[in-house]
């Protein structure tokens, strides 16, 4: 047969001519640079004019304002140029949109983010690797693999821990329970649910959570098949915390009812309140009962950077699997999250083969495969990369610092309200959650989840301060989360001051 050979030149001209470039300009491509350059660096001009425009952290606008605005967009008709473009993004997003970065933004768990993620973020987003398959990511699958086998190491887990990036803590906590279920009927009933669907039995299934665990927990068990009724919500102690004899007494409450406990989840840092439960004296328990124990350290994960504070999550290499966000104490954009198992044999109940993707026969060991791990994702960002940036730029040690500096500000914080008569203090937090609201003694009892509403509601269209809310027993308070190193004392004073101000004018 003859030898048939292609010079690379011969090929890129006979692709030219074929399917010429400059007949789809704006496909990311050798022959799109100029306009690709354009238009990042109209992105980044953007991005610059929103650090330097933005002094407080919402502008305040209302839902329905803002939707008048959105009337007049026709997608049949598009703009002509990137001018327009941005022009018409910033009126509509980027002037309304929220302020993470600045202090007086205190409301949910949105990190600040650090710099050398967003520059992964170019390439994460332009190189568009997809981390399914070693053939679609390469390098990408051995960086991610490094990372969770770094996280492993850092949560204590033996060099046969194993896992895997996901969307969010929801998705990672949905594996959790996905495998206690599972595992739990295959070596219990020797049923295989992957194949054969749930037992019988899985709607006497039960699940132990704490009353401020992550609303996820509910919604996850309704996805498999078990209902929300099959999480117990066990009740917590002055610190709202789980309680150990409370968890104990749920547990042997449903054997006697004839339920089957599977798994118990723990939470290292509740969203209300910023609390550990006691994950030492629950792994206890778990292994008395022979439970699956998932931790949700989906917010609690930060204190894995810091030596001063790593040490409230002792216990926590107990568990069975682990939920990590990134993109919460580590300084991630999102999204940027992991579920971490203590076993990589633990992750076999979920695989299944596809032939013109990760077919049976292929050798995992020399060609890894990313999607063998994940229940919900196939295509998937390269979201590992940020982490990768990061650490190697910033390293443990810096971020942990970080940490530190949070934590402190928010000890100094609840001093500072503890010790107002204007504030009422509902309890400190392990992390940076603060739970009050403001209670001067000339209001009556009686109105002080309406005056707080009224403040929180203000502060929201002032723009100036945001803050969130909970209620606890009932009652309405106001919650600061401290997410964000940059916050001084002075903040702080001035966001109470502006509740205080808000607060005064409620009964004019």
């Amino acid at each position: 047969m003859e030898n048939i050979s292609f010079q690379t030149a011969e090929v890129g001209d006979a692709l030219q001519g074929s399917n010429p470039a400059h007949l789809y300009p704006d496909i990311f491509n050798q022959g799109s640079i100029h306009t690709y350059d354009a238009a990042m660096d109209q992105a980044k001009q953007m991005v610059l004019k929103f650090l330097n425009s933005q002094k407080k952290p919402f502008s305040g606008i209302t839902p329905n304002k803002l939707a008048e605005q959105f009337k007049k967009i026709d997608f049949d008709n598009p703009l002509k140029e990137y001018e327009a473009l941005f022009k018409e993004v910033d009126e509509l997003y980027v002037q309304h949109a929220t302020a993470f970065h600045l202090p007086q933004y205190i409301a949910h768990l949105n990190c600040p983010i650090v710099i050398p993620a967003l520059a992964a973020e170019v390439l994460v987003s332009a190189i568009n690797s997809s981390q399914d398959t070693y053939d679609q990511s390469a390098g990408g699958t051995l960086m991610e693999r490094q990372l969770i086998n770094w996280t492993a190491k850092q949560i204590g887990f033996s060099e046969e821990a194993d896992g895997v990036f996901t969307g969010g803590g929801s998705q990672s906590n949905l594996m959790g329970l996905l495998l206690a279920r599972d595992h739990f009927a295959l070596h219990k009933y020797g049923h295989n649910i992957k194949y054969d669907g749930n037992p019988l039995v899985a709607h006497r299934f039960r699940v132990f959570v704490s009353d401020k665990a992550h609303f996820s927990n509910q919604k996850n068990a309704s996805l498999l098949g078990l209902g929300e009724q099959g999480v117990i919500k066990v009740a917590t102690d002055e610190r709202f915390r789980m309680s150990v004899d409370a968890l104990k007494d749920a547990i042997q409450a449903e054997l006697e009812l004839g339920n089957i406990p599977i798994a118990i989840v723990a939470t290292a840092g509740t969203t209300d309140f910023g609390n550990i439960d006691p994950i030492e004296n629950i792994a206890e328990i778990a292994e008395r009962f022979g439970l699956w124990l998932h931790i949700d350290a989906a917010y609690g994960c930060g204190l894995l950077l810091t030596d001063k504070h790593k040490h409230l999550l002792n216990g926590l290499e107990r568990a069975h699997s682990v939920t990590i966000d990134y993109h919460k104490s580590f300084f991630q954009p999102i999204s940027s999250s992991a579920f971490i198992v203590r076993h990589k044999s633990l992750l076999e109940i979920i695989k299944h083969h596809a032939d013109y993707l990760n077919p049976e026969e292929q050798d995992y060991e020399e060609y890894p495969a990313q999607i063998n791990k994940s229940i919900t994702q196939s295509t998937r960002r390269f979201d590992a990369l940020k982490l990768w940036f990061t650490l190697r730029l910033m390293g443990r040690h810096k971020l942990g610092g970080y940490m530190d500096a949070i934590i402190e500000t928010s000890k100094q914080t609840a001093g500072l309200i503890d010790s107002d008569p204007d504030f009422e203090l509902l309890g400190d937090s392990d992390i940076s959650i603060l739970v009050f609201r403001y209670a001067p003694t000339h209001f009556s009892h009686d109105t002080l989840c309406d005056l707080n509403q009224y403040i929180k509601k203000q502060l929201f269209h002032a723009g100036e301060v945001l803050v969130a809310s909970t209620k606890v027993n009932g009652k309405f308070y106001l919650k600061f989360t401290i997410f964000n190193p940059l916050t001084t004392m002075n903040d702080i004073r001035f966001m109470l001051n502006a509740i205080k101000t808000y607060g005064a004018g409620y009964l004019q």
